[in-house]
């Protein structure tokens, strides 16, 4: 495993002068529904976003009050000062940690959030174990590799891209491996938003379309046939 300090260097200066800001707030109103979804109306006092970013998440958590008050941790020294930059209005701390080690105490939290993490930490089950530990209840949510084109996803990973690469069954399969009671699994579509900011206003609404109805009908055959998302709501013992 790489040394905390390299790692922590290498994310420092990630979100200054983000250029993929206006997906990234389509992408936190998606998961956000997602979470909604996924917890059907659960309570939760205090919410631990891990793995903040720049805080878009935090920010539609603070509009749509899911928790009473909120905190984050990040890796990155400039996704910390955006999230300040943000002003929410009950997040009551952001600290950084290594990617690994929580700076909070057992159960300290009713929910921890674990959006688009996983699939970038080298040790999955380590991070999860120590999320675990902090937070009553998880919510954990990757991206769904389509198996017919792996190897295109596998070539893309990039420096900062996935380094982890799931399908319904592996993701389920790490979740009840690390200790986790898996209580709601769901697998997601992109919504209309995200689609039409990617691919234009045409071809975005015929590929959200596909994707969603194909999920409808076949789902097996299509999550070996296209990307989806999907969101787990666990908890911790």
């Amino acid at each position: 495993m790489a040394g905390a300090e390299s790692i922590m260097s290498m994310y420092d200066e990630y979100y200054a002068g983000d250029t993929v800001h206006p997906k990234r707030e389509i992408a936190s109103v998606q998961s956000v529904r997602h979470i909604d979804t996924i917890i059907q109306g659960e309570a939760f006092e205090r919410i631990l976003d891990i793995g903040a970013g720049e805080g878009a998440v935090l920010d539609k958590l603070n509009k749509r009050r899911l928790g009473k008050s909120l905190a984050a941790v990040e890796i990155s020294s400039s996704g910390i000062k955006a999230i300040k930059a943000r002003k929410i209005s009950n997040l009551e701390s952001v600290e950084q940690f290594d990617g690994y080690h929580l700076p909070h105490a057992d159960k300290s939290f009713d929910l921890g959030l674990a959006i688009h993490v996983v699939e970038h930490v080298e040790h999955e089950r380590m991070f999860l174990a120590e999320a675990g530990r902090v937070c009553k209840k998880l919510y954990i949510e990757v991206p769904l590799e389509h198996t017919r084109r792996l190897d295109r996803a596998i070539r893309m990973s990039g420096p900062y891209g996935h380094i982890n690469f799931y399908t319904m069954l592996s993701f389920e399969n790490l979740l009840k491996t690390s200790g986790l009671t898996v209580e709601r699994l769901k697998v997601f579509p992109h919504d209309l938003a995200y689609e039409q900011h990617l691919a234009g206003r045409t071809k975005g609404w015929l590929k959200y379309k596909v994707r969603t109805e194909f999920l409808k009908i076949m789902p097996k055959t299509a999550m070996r046939s296209i990307a989806y998302m999907a969101g787990a709501l666990c908890s911790s013992h």
